[in-house]
């Protein structure tokens, strides 16, 4: 605009003037252009600093990142200890840069999180109930905020029938374990061969992985599937029991006490196994798929389609013929 306008006889500190321009800005821009550097905006200073980083630093603070010793370590006490032993000299800056880079930002020991590359647990496939069970915990808000009951819930994988459930008011292995108990004297699980007994599904908290429930299982002949961490695809059918039951239009939200959920849960579950019909098991109740009802009622409902379909083709046949003749002897 200033170079069109200067060809017009209208100077350049008088357009810069109009256009609220400082006319040094102008000049700089000018003398950028003619040196073929362009008027793109770039951050200021050199592109690499004269004092960056020497390869041999960077593989130093890599080493000594994936070291076992210093796994635990944060960026900042990395840096400090790696200048106090004389192994290399940098800003905490530049050691977090150099960690994110190579992906070490998050926990580096052996007992480092799910890193993306773990395999689901391998499941088999089911022919009737008992054959693997699946269960967990879930959180129950109370009216004092901050203060929660837990929901252990153990259900049959293949009929979704609700095997044992209870209410407690902490997280602990000893209620986990009168939960599967529970489960193997309900369903006399221990008077079956080890080869039939059911598998058991869980995922990773503290109260699965204790000693007393791996050492239940491994008593009584049930193998302990985990499902991948932060995955819980791998154990869909009791996050989705869980998300049914609190969906449920008469679910309270919150609890006054243990006693009150206890309530609430059982008049819950009797209609859950009894009176619901389950979308993921052909709509059957999970009482019926359990006890080997399903295919019977699936085949009578089929049978039944056919038949009334069957019968509304022959009665509009019917009606058809009537409206011909009615018409021919018109």
């Amino acid at each position: 605009m200033i170079d069109s306008s200067l060809q017009n006889g209208v100077s350049v500190r008088r357009s810069c003037s109009i256009l609220m321009v400082q006319y040094r800005r102008i000049v700089r821009w000018q003398q950028r252009i003619r040196r073929g550097r362009g008027l793109h905006d770039r951050k200021p200073g050199p592109t690499e600093p004269l004092h960056k980083l020497l390869p041999e630093e960077t593989s130093q603070i890599v080493a000594m990142a994936k070291d076992e010793k210093y796994a635990d370590l944060s960026h900042r006490i990395l840096a400090v200890t790696a200048a106090d032993q004389g192994l290399f000299q940098a800003s905490f800056s530049s050691v977090y840069r150099v960690l994110k880079q190579q992906g070490l930002t998050t926990a580096r020991g052996a007992w480092r999180g799910h890193n993306g590359n773990s395999k689901p647990p391998v499941r088999k496939e089911l022919t009737g109930p008992n054959q693997r069970w699946c269960w967990d915990i879930s959180y129950l808000m109370t009216q004092q905020k901050g203060l929660y009951l837990y929901l252990y819930l153990l259900l049959d994988e293949w009929s979704r029938k609700t095997i044992q459930w209870r209410i407690a008011w902490s997280q602990t292995a000893e209620e986990s374990r009168w939960l599967l108990e529970g489960g193997l004297a309900d369903q006399n699980i221990l008077d079956l061969p080890e080869d039939q007994r059911p598998e058991i599904i869980n995922d990773r908290g503290r109260q699965m992985k204790a000693k007393p429930i791996q050492r239940l299982c491994e008593d009584h002949g049930m193998p302990q599937l985990f499902s991948r961490p932060r995955t819980p695809n791998d154990n869909p059918f009791i996050e989705s029991a869980f998300s049914t039951a609190k969906r449920a239009p008469e679910y309270p939200g919150r609890f006054l006490d243990d006693r009150e959920a206890v309530t609430y849960f059982t008049r819950y579950f009797t209609w859950y196994d009894t009176e619901h019909y389950h979308s993921g098991i052909d709509f059957v109740t999970p009482q019926q798929a359990h006890e080997g009802q399903r295919w019977t009622i699936v085949e009578e409902r089929r049978a039944k389609a056919f038949s009334q379909r069957r019968r509304r083709r022959e009665e509009n046949q019917r009606k058809s013929g009537v409206q011909k003749t009615k018409k021919q002897g018109t």
